[in-house]
């Protein structure tokens, strides 16, 4: 009997196939026998690794395992869907998704690996986002997910959209935090879609990188103070993209009460997100100031910046729901209004005419005046008239980015006019 090896070549291949030619006969018990299932087990372990066998096609064994076991296309609704489904994925117009895989490989015994075309695959992952436990109607309509079909057609394939949806965050670890100041039931997967949304619109701005500590206080003074302009908000995005900082408005979904957000993208960019639930000047100025006050205190260290600050800044002179959202108010209504100048006029603001005359005095709108003077005597039916209602979104599209739809704010035509326009001139520049 010959002493085989394990083959390594096609040579040695070649020799062993002539061998197992020659002794194919051998009788049961003799050497050359023994010798013939050596040979056989050689020859298979060398074609397995060179020449492996191809995966059948999964439309190919499930239309196999129909066959096999008596079933009809009505019968594959159960895994598959609707008739109309069936007859696209058995005619191969329809790829099969992970939870018809799934079914498929629990109900069918069909391999995970023919389905997935994997070789060696035994199972297929658990259910990483189930379309059921998110607002998909609602991030479909919004065009979240990018998929041309219908609504239908999306569920069917809505735990694949989810996972392309979410890959933007890449592994980077998130925590949300989300301060609310009422007892309204909150969705926090919505409030997650929309922080994923807000990112991913981040991502398709290209900005100079930016550099921790580099928002001063007096070049936030100055940001702030571009509200003396009746079309402030609009040089807003630019400001704050020129330091690396995105600037998006992006409506709020359902069941979140969110008025803006501050966070950092993967890439390392903070983040500055508006929703615009409350469309007046005031709101926007202060909602502004307020994630302003968050990148500056709470995260500014790159240690910091897998937080999420989700802000509800309701009306109303609640309790802030943490410190870091006190010092984050706290940061907001200096910025706007220095402690000592509303120290020195707070008591005089009794009317429209002494609040655009200390507007004026700051350089500042009038409408962050009167949202002052509300919160501060906790009344909200002072001064409506100063707050600019309807004066922000004409100015800013949803989900602003600049140098993207930058024409579509220029193409908005002159904003009304209001009390602002009888201001003289303009604000120090940004530096």
């Amino acid at each position: 009997m010959i002493d085989h090896k394990i083959i390594k070549t096609e040579q040695a291949y070649e020799k062993a196939l002539a061998r197992v030619e020659e002794i194919m006969d051998a009788a049961p018990g003799t050497p050359e026998m023994d010798e013939l299932e050596l040979l056989t087990l050689l020859v298979e372990t060398y074609e397995d690794e060179r020449y492996p066998m191809e995966l059948a096609d999964p439309i190919d064994a499930i239309k196999f395992r129909m066959e096999q076991q008596g079933l009809t296309r009505r019968d594959m609704q159960a895994y598959l869907g609707s008739q109309a489904r069936v007859s696209e994925v058995l005619r191969g117009k329809r790829q099969l998704s992970k939870e018809m895989m799934r079914k498929l490989h629990s109900g069918l015994g069909i391999p995970a690996e023919v389905l997935l075309r994997e070789p060696g695959r035994s199972g297929i992952e658990p259910r990483k986002y189930d379309p059921a436990a998110y607002p998909f109607r609602e991030m479909y309509k919004r065009g979240y997910l990018p998929y041309s079909g219908t609504l239908r057609e999306a569920r069917a394939v809505g735990e694949e959209l989810l996972d392309s949806f979410y890959s933007v965050l890449g592994d980077q670890a998130r925590r949300l935090v989300y301060c609310r100041h009422t007892d309204a039931e909150i969705d926090e997967r919505s409030l997650e879609a929309w922080q994923v949304q807000a990112t991913r619109l981040a991502s398709q701005q290209s900005l100079p990188d930016y550099t921790p500590g580099s928002v001063s206080a007096s070049w936030a003074r100055n940001l702030v103070r571009l509200s003396y302009h009746r079309s402030g908000p609009t040089l807003v995005p630019e400001s704050l993209a020129l330091k690396g900082i995105h600037f998006l408005v992006l409506p709020h979904l359902p069941k979140t009460r969110l008025d803006g957000a501050c966070f950092f993208t993967p890439e390392g960019h903070p983040v500055i997100a508006l929703t615009l639930r409350y469309d007046r000047r005031d709101n926007f100025w202060f909602t502004l100031a307020h994630e302003l006050g968050h990148l500056v205190l709470h995260l500014d260290r790159p240690a910091d910046r897998e937080t999420v600050y989700m802000d509800e800044l309701d009306q109303g002179r609640q309790a802030s729901c943490t410190p870091q959202e006190q010092e984050a108010n706290t940061f907001a209504a200096d910025l706007l209004i220095p402690n000592a100048d509303w120290e020195r006029a707070s008591e005089s603001l009794v009317d429209a005419r002494a609040i655009q005359a200390f507007a004026e005095d700051l350089g500042i709108s009038p409408a962050i005046v009167a949202g002052r003077v509300r919160w501060e005597r906790d009344d909200y039916t002072l001064f409506n008239q100063l707050l600019g209602s309807g004066k922000v979104r004409v100015l800013l599209p949803d989900a602003f980015i600049p140098g993207v739809t930058s024409r579509a704010v220029c193409g908005q035509g002159s904003p009304s006019q209001d009390v602002e326009a009888t201001h003289p001139g303009p604000p120090a520049p940004l530096t």
